[in-house]
């Protein structure tokens, strides 16, 4: 393998055969092209759909409350369903077996203050678990627990980017926030990676909420998540359950779609893995299938070569070379020009998926790339058999007598 006289020859034979190394390596880069553009518009998509649920658990369901659309056991159509404490109990005990992390949610806007800074934010008045439905990534202090909501104390945990707002160069952990008119303090200040709205956000707890905002029990949204043990199918069947037991508990129409809504992330969960499974098949078949073109043209090529070298390998032959050494010259040439265009066509194509990455975003594919040992993988794939391929007939021309190779036309 290190022999220099040897490589010497292989340079010398590409160099006097360019028409032929560029047609070989051509087949293998163009290949290699096609198999990292598709692997990484496939990635894109799937990077589209994680971070798509990267927001919230992808296991969550939502309940929100709506009006009735429609007449039902002596109510009319256009009631306002209201759901309360007891609702959001009434699930907890009923399904604890099926639920993971459980919550209510009361949406409120406020005016906040810290000394001379002022701004106006969303609040979200939450259980603990919420914490773990929406991904929240708490970055100083605690995030509200199960005290704070027995207690009705006033604490909030505000977003990175409402203490950039308020707060300047100082922390917010410690200090007090006046939100219309009232101080709480802030125990905690979080990260969400769903975006700069998700942590321009504060969180305070429900009972806290409840008795300072409005002096009752209402709620506007109750979300859960499922247990993770159960299948995309067992858990659309449990909200499905849960949607039914929600409309007999409020008089509502089983046809009723506005009055009570439910909204699983398994359903989407599902539909978007079918999708991806669907997509990474039908990558798998063109991108193999392009390897597979590709290994037949190199599987060409090498026989053809060694078919124009017979001359050649005679005469080699009869100056004395051995058929192992003439078998590395051509093996070792195939190998040399299959190894240098993958690395061309890997290049080209990670060099396509970055230059038009920004504007692939624009049908749904983010970030598209694809991992450098796969494409290797997939170069080392058409080495072994380019190799594979040259190795019989050129162990067959150096098995022929050097007479008959050179009345060979």
């Amino acid at each position: 393998m290190l022999d220099r006289g040897l490589w010497r020859e292989i340079f010398q034979s590409i160099n006097m055969n360019r028409t032929r190394s560029l047609l070989s390596g051509f087949t293998v880069a163009f290949a290699i092209l096609l198999f990292t553009i598709l692997f990484g518009i496939a990635n894109g998509l799937n990077n589209t759909f994680a971070e798509a649920f990267s927001d919230d658990a992808n296991n969550s369901i939502f309940i929100q409350s709506g009006t009735t659309t429609k007449a039902n056991k002596g109510f009319q159509a256009g009631r306002q369903i209201q759901f309360k404490n007891k609702d959001f109990d009434y699930i907890k005990e009923e399904y604890g077996d099926n639920v993971q992390y459980i919550t209510s949610r009361l949406h409120l806007n406020v005016d906040a203050i810290f000394r001379n800074e002022k701004s106006t934010y969303p609040v979200r008045a939450v259980h603990p678990d919420h914490q773990f439905l929406e991904n929240t990534i708490i970055k100083d202090g605690r995030y509200i627990n199960q005290l704070d909501i027995e207690n009705k104390t006033k604490v909030v945990v505000i977003g990175r980017l409402v203490e950039q707002d308020l707060f300047l160069k100082t922390t917010a952990l410690g200090k007090y926030i006046s939100l219309n008119g009232l101080q709480y303090k802030i125990v905690g200040v979080f990260r969400d990676d769903g975006g700069d709205n998700e942590e321009r956000i504060i969180y305070m707890p429900i009972s806290t909420a409840q008795r300072v905002y409005g002096n009752n029990d209402y709620i506007d949204q109750i979300n859960l998540t499922y247990n993770p043990e159960m299948n995309y199918n067992k858990a659309i069947a449990f909200s499905n359950n849960l949607t039914k037991d929600l409309k007999d508990r409020f008089d509502v129409a089983s046809s009723d779609q506005r009055a009570i809504r439910v909204r699983n992330l398994a359903n989407e969960s599902k539909t978007v893995n079918q999708m991806t499974f669907g997509l990474g098949v039908i990558i798998i078949v063109i991108g193999f299938g392009t390897l597979i073109a590709g290994i037949v043209g190199v599987s060409n090529i090498m026989i053809f070569i060694v078919k124009e070298r017979t001359k050649e390998i005679g005469i080699r032959k009869a100056l004395g070379a051995s058929p192992k050494s003439i078998i590395s010259l051509i093996l070792l040439e195939a190998i040399l020009i299959t190894a240098i265009a993958g690395w061309i066509g890997l290049l080209i194509g990670m060099g396509v998926l970055e230059f038009i990455g920004p504007s692939l975003e624009d049908y749904f594919i983010k970030d598209p790339s694809v991992s450098t040992t796969l494409v290797i993988a997939a170069t080392l794939t058409l080495i072994v058999a380019g190799g594979i391929a040259g190795y019989l007939p050129a162990k067959k021309a150096s098995q022929i007598k050097p007479i008959v190779a050179l009345r060979d036309d």
